[in-house]
């Protein structure tokens, strides 16, 4: 580590944020880390704690990340990124400091952060940049509809290989496809650029930035939507549906699979602990019930 830091403190899925009071001789009102000089994680930790108030116990030192060479003012600063984990979300803001947040790592970008007021070419990304070096966010990749599972299946392949995308495999963490999320695929990631070239197409949309790069773009994927994906509108895909998860009695159902599929058929009841629903054909010249599975039916028509 070299001797100037910004240590990210996280608790669980939240990034703490600092605001720098007016009167800062630098970043004036601007969002930040907890900046400070040493080289040891014992001084990390012991900046963090003066500025955040929180307990010395409450802190762990999770690792550091390359430091990133910054022109402030005519003078080049190394600057380390670390992060750090505490399981205390009390805050009370000291020093250079003034003012306290918990954010979505996804939201950065909301913020005025620290370097984003220099003259330099993508300054804006620099503290966005640097917590990715030690952390990491979700990307989300737009594909084909139909085509989610072959698109996740194929990153992995391409990683696994013995081509140049291995690389990369390092810097990509998960790769995920929510069922209930059509046309996209989740990629964890320290970086953009990482998820783009994965799919080959680095440079976005812009055939001038892609122009002289020799990639193999990925089939069914289609772009990376700009931006990193905030954590809250992500997790609750990731969570564990029961099958009869949004079917209700008095729904309008079309079975999907088996002997009567394309059948349509009334709920009369749901079994959520057993995962089943029962109904009614009503198209059929004779009345029939039927018990079934809730994922081998889809709701056509809900209960008003």
């Amino acid at each position: 580590m070299t001797d100037a830091f910004i240590a990210f403190v996280r608790h669980e899925q939240e990034l703490l944020l600092l605001r720098r009071s007016s009167s800062d001789p630098d970043a004036a009102e601007m969002w930040d880390g907890v900046y400070g000089i040493g080289d040891t994680e014992e001084d990390v930790l012991n900046r963090v704690s003066e500025c955040t108030g929180i307990p010395m116990e409450d802190l762990e030192y999770v690792r550091d990340g390359p430091a990133l060479g910054i022109d402030i003012d005519g003078r080049l600063q190394d600057i380390a990124p670390c992060l750090v984990v505490s399981t205390n979300k009390e805050v009370t803001p000291a020093g250079r400091y003034s003012e306290a947040v918990w954010v979505d790592p996804g939201e950065i970008q909301q913020y005025a952060c620290v370097f984003s007021d220099l003259e330099m070419e993508g300054a804006e990304k620099l503290f966005r940049e640097m917590y990715g070096s030690v952390a990491a966010y979700l990307f989300i990749v737009k594909t084909a509809i139909g085509s989610e599972k072959r698109v996740a299946d194929e990153m992995q392949a391409r990683l696994m290989g013995s081509g140049s995308l291995s690389m990369i495999q390092e810097n990509i963490f998960a790769i995920l496809h929510p069922t209930g999320m059509r046309g996209y695929v989740m990629v964890e990631s320290n970086a953009l650029h990482h998820v783009e070239k994965l799919i080959g197409r680095s440079g976005g949309r812009d055939p001038k930035a892609r122009r002289g790069l020799n990639q193999t773009p990925l089939k069914n994927a289609k772009t990376v939507l700009p931006g990193e994906a905030p954590l809250k509108d992500i997790l609750p895909y990731l969570e564990p549906k029961a099958v009869t998860s949004g079917i209700e009695v008095g729904c309008i159902v079309e079975i999907v699979t088996g002997a009567f599929k394309g059948e349509k058929a009334r709920v009369t009841s749901v079994a959520e602990t057993k995962e089943e629903v029962s109904m009614e054909l009503y198209e059929q010249p004779i009345p029939m019930t039927l018990k079934m599975r809730g994922d081998h039916v889809r709701v056509i028509e809900r209960v008003e």
